[in-house]
């Protein structure tokens, strides 16, 4: 199912969704194809978040795209010289 419809079925509110595809560039990934899995109330939208098996994500329909921001090495530091 593509996001749009997703945002029609569930309008103005948190889903949680099975990614099915996507497209990555530059350090963004694009969901072109997902499979809804169940309306997230307001109130438990953190703990579902945090909870999410790998590959199924929150988020909100009203978004126009479904986009993750990816980080890399976000466990990396980096020294400062003073």
């Amino acid at each position: 199912m593509k996001w749009q419809q997703v945002r029609e079925l569930f309008p103005d509110q948190f889903v949680l969704i099975s990614i099915l595809d996507y497209r990555e560039y530059d350090d963004k990934k694009l969901i072109t194809e997902v499979a809804p899995i169940r309306a997230v109330p307001d109130e438990k939208t953190t703990k579902e978040f945090f909870s999410a098996d790998p590959g199924s994500i929150v988020y909100h329909t009203a978004n126009k795209d479904c986009v993750i921001h990816l980080r890399k090495d976000p466990l990396l530091r980096v020294r400062r010289e003073s």
